[in-house]
């Protein structure tokens, strides 16, 4: 099988909806002739529905990133489909309301933003680590550029400036083990995560303007979803710790 991804066997985090990013990654690792596993949290019925309009199936695993024992479970539960992964898709974040109002949010709040958007990297990573290092891989994440202060995403910002921080580490303490740990920093889509930022459309306006040198649709998933799996290649074997911006050119604009 030909691709960029031919032989590879690829975990998959975060898929809700066709219109996510995770499903496109997922959609085009497998044309790319990756193996495709996908983790799913909450209705699995839901998922595996989604999971059906992927071009060839993909086993879906119950995944809670807070649960220990979930965790500890998820190489073996892998186990059963096969036996080693090349890659791993972080495309895990969520706040609770109160984590997006920067001055009145709670530590409750905070906590749990910075646990599941942030955290999350190291535990997911950690607990497919047995697998990964099998054969070496690339662990590739999803951010929102947390190197500046947006509009309305307050705490999830600061989550998001600890996930960066985390790949950071990650790629530092794995990369002696043939592991590359990177991000993909991606421009806003209109997805289920974007309905629970409160003013969502004030923040994607700065996408709307000439502000993209190269154009942002916020409606199409694909261009971010090609730089994961570009990452998840072996066309980038010695980039690790990196954070590489799908986003049109917003993040380099100045006034």
């Amino acid at each position: 099988m030909s691709g960029i991804l031919a032989g590879k066997r690829v975990l998959v985090t975060g898929v809700v909806t066709d219109a996510s990013i995770a499903f496109h990654v997922a959609r085009i690792a497998q044309e790319e002739g990756a193996e495709v596993l996908l983790t799913g949290f909450g209705r699995l019925s839901l998922i595996e529905r989604v999971a059906g309009r992927l071009p060839k199936p993909a086993p879906v695993i119950e995944l809670d990133v807070t649960d220990k024992d979930q965790l500890a479970s998820l190489a073996g539960r892998i186990g059963e489909h096969v036996d080693s992964l090349d890659g791993v898709v972080h495309s895990i974040a969520y706040g609770p309301q109160g984590a997006f109002s920067f001055l009145d949010g709670t530590w409750d709040d905070v906590s749990t933003a910075v646990q599941v958007s942030a955290y999350s990297l190291k535990s997911l990573t950690t607990a497919c680590l047995p697998l990964l290092e099998r054969r070496g891989g690339s662990v590739v994440g999803l951010t929102f550029d947390a190197a500046v202060a947006w509009p309305h995403y307050d705490w999830m910002g600061v989550a998001k400036a600890a996930l960066e921080a985390t790949s950071r580490y990650l790629a530092r303490d794995l990369g002696g083990r043939g592991i590359r740990c990177n991000l993909v920093a991606a421009g806003p889509l209109r997805s289920m995560a974007a309905k629970s930022i409160p003013g969502f459309s004030q923040l994607a306006d700065v996408w709307e303007t000439e502000r993209a040198p190269a154009g942002w649709d916020l409606a199409d998933p694909d261009p971010a979803a090609r730089g994961v799996v570009a990452l998840l290649s072996d066309f980038f074997p010695r980039t690790t710790g990196e954070i590489v911006h799908v986003d049109g050119g917003v993040h380099m604009m100045g006034a």
